[in-house]
């Protein structure tokens, strides 16, 4: 009996944009149903190397592109894993992934746009109901000897039913638009399959029975020699890979055979555009794992680290047993060792890459750099080559710099990589800790991804140069030769004493808000700002810690005072003088309150602050 059934409500709004997009790629349907079809037979012949019995004689894999001009269809056909009733539902009916689901839900107006984001979403299936207006999906699971077929018209329903088929895998029939009436001609279909799917590794035929010819030349790209493959024929690989739809291209594209102890080929590409699902905890790498040619599996966590997830391509082993479970992959040597050559190979190509071309390397480092340097906190043996690729911001320049770039430039007598962590890039720039750094004309790192609080405590240096946090402890600079006049003047021993007893005093109307009140060596125009202890963590440590794991707070911050500004001077006089104590007290918590601001902390107490600064404007007007 036939079962009705709705789409998903984001599958819905998914196919209604797909289905009235007047796309001028709709030649790729072609491409991603082919392509579906040689993860279904790549599927079944891993399966069957268990279960032998799953192939029952028909052991030669193949798809199939026919067309009938006169009923208005097209059909393609192959003879891989199939499909239960339950998989219909699954892969035809809803969105898998929650991080698609939400993006689906916020698609706009804008035809070109939305076919962008959903040719990121890997539902290439979708694609179909740009050249048809009834799709009807015949599949029969292999080892199972029911069958069932899903139709739809793409708006809004779908009717799936028990059905007759004699042989296993899935037919795919789809009844032809008007307007894309050129997909009834057999030699469009041609151009089309030779054009995105030629690197196919099964054979692609055109026509039925004993008049079938195949179209492709069925040889893994990745087995071919680099002057054998085109341009295009790169990128069209790139994209039956990627389970992309829209029209992109590779920013790199590594093919090498490496040769040794182990042999393994390797294509892989990084992507030019990030996708939309970078961040999620529960991505896997694009990169399947085949041995001597057959698939064996996707995302294997062992093969390609985390910090180079978004490498998308193939490795194909020529060591590993062809049986070899997922799980006994995980802990393989001989993963381990490829995977580790595999990550020196791509970091050492971006090192190149970084030299050829600047500003084309900044664009890449703005979209992946986050990610990559998570292997600074986590990939040990690959730190060196990590440092030298890794880009960051600085106070001297508007662009990128590197490390090495950075140490070249160090003045003489600075022996430490000063850096500030912060969450914007503005808000690092304009902190008041940067002012003596600025003043004296010394290079700070400006560090505004939440990751470069993890790793910059566990590298510590670089080429003999440690890292140094400006808002954590002391920063002395006298050591430094200034490229800048120095304009210091020496202070009288009276100055001290007043500095001394303006510290003693804060100290005790500030009691449990800070840790101590020090003289600054970091300021120049401000009149305080907070300085983490030298043990203890950053600034901006500290606060990422209490909003993503709910740390408690125990940390007190250092008060710093620029003991040549007006207002400290005013203060200085006041206690000196044993005068005007209430605006002393009422200054200090100004002033503190006016130092977390700045750090982006938030207040104890609003509505004191408000009443201080109140108090503090309305004797500015007398």
């Amino acid at each position: 009996m036939s079962e009705q059934r709705e789409f998903q409500a984001e599958t819905s709004r998914l196919l209604d944009i797909v289905a009235n997009a007047l796309y001028t790629q709709r030649e790729i349907f072609l491409r991603e149903l082919i392509s579906n079809a040689s993860d279904a037979c790549d599927r079944l012949r891993y399966d069957a190397i268990a279960k032998p019995d799953l192939l029952k004689g028909d052991a030669d894999f193949g798809i199939n592109v026919s067309f009938d001009a006169d009923a208005r269809t097209v059909t393609v056909s192959d003879n891989g894993i199939g499909m239960t009733k339950e998989d219909l539902i699954r892969n035809l009916g809803t969105i898998a992934h929650s991080g698609t689901r939400e993006l689906v839900k916020n698609l706009d107006g804008d035809e070109k746009n939305n076919m962008s984001l959903i040719g990121q979403f890997g539902v290439g299936f979708y694609s179909v109901f740009m050249v048809a207006d009834k799709v009807t999906v015949l599949s029969r699971r292999a080892g199972e000897e029911l069958a069932h077929v899903w139709t739809s018209d793409g708006r809004g329903s779908y009717t799936i039913d028990e059905a007759l088929k004699d042989t296993r895998g899935t037919e795919i029939v789809m009844h032809i638009k008007d307007e894309a009436s050129e997909f009834l001609l057999e030699e469009r279909l041609k151009a089309v399959i030779k054009r995105y799917s030629d690197h196919i590794n099964f054979p692609i035929y055109m026509g039925l029975g004993d008049k079938a010819l195949q179209v492709n030349s069925g040889a893994a790209l990745w087995m071919r020699s680099k002057s054998d493959i085109t341009p295009e024929q790169y990128k069209e690989f790139y994209r039956s890979v990627s389970d992309t739809i829209q029209i992109d291209e590779p920013w790199l594209t590594l093919h090498w055979r490496a040769e040794g102890t182990h042999e393994y080929n390797n294509l892989l590409f990084i992507p030019a555009m990030k996708p939309f699902d970078l961040y999620d905890p529960k991505r896997h790498h694009g990169v399947k794992l085949y041995v001597r040619r057959v698939f064996i599996t996707d995302g294997v966590e062992a093969l390609i680290p985390p910090f180079l997830r978004f490498v998308k391509g193939v490795v194909d082993s020529e060591d590993l047993p062809l049986n070899i479970s997922r799980e006994l992959l995980q802990a393989n040597p001989v993963v381990a060792k490829m995977s580790s050559a595999i990550t020196r190979k791509i970091l050492s190509e971006l090192e190149e890459r970084a030299k050829a071309d600047i500003k084309d390397y900044e664009n890449f480092w703005s979209l992946f750099g986050p990610v990559i340097k998570e292997g600074l906190y986590d990939a040990h043996a690959h730190r060196d080559q990590l440092c030298r690729v890794a880009r960051f911001y600085s106070s001297k320049q508007p662009g990128l710099v590197s490390l090495d770039e950075y140490i070249e430039r160090m003045l003489e007598g600075q022996d430490q990589i000063y850096y500030i962590s912060s969450p914007t890039l503005d808000s690092a720039r304009n902190s008041p800790q940067l002012e003596a750094f600025r003043k004296k004309g010394v290079e700070v790192l400006l560090m505004t991804d939440t990751i470069d609080e993890f790793w910059l405590p566990i590298q510590a240096e670089y080429k003999q140069k440690k890292f140094k946090s400006v808002t954590r402890g002391a920063s002395d600079l006298s050591k430094i030769k200034s490229t800048k006049p120095d304009d210091e003047k020496p202070k009288d021993e009276n100055a001290k004493t007043e500095t001394a007893a303006l510290l003693t005093r804060l100290k005790e109307l500030l009691v449990g808000e800070v840790n101590d009140v020090t003289v600054s060596d970091r300021l120049v125009d401000s009149p305080v700002c907070l300085v983490a202890p030298e043990n203890s963590i950053d600034m901006h440590m500290n606060r990422v810690l209490k909003k993503s794991q709910a740390y408690e707070d125990k940390m007190r911050p250092i008060l710093e005072i620029n003991d040549g500004h007006p207002v400290i001077t005013k203060l200085k006089a006041f206690v000196a003088n044993d005068t005007h104590p209430d605006l002393v007290r009422e200054t200090a918590f100004l002033l503190l309150d006016q130092a977390r601001i700045v750090e982006g902390e938030p207040l104890k107490n609003p509505t004191d602050f408000v009443k201080r600064l109140n108090k503090a404007i309305e004797k500015g007007l007398i």
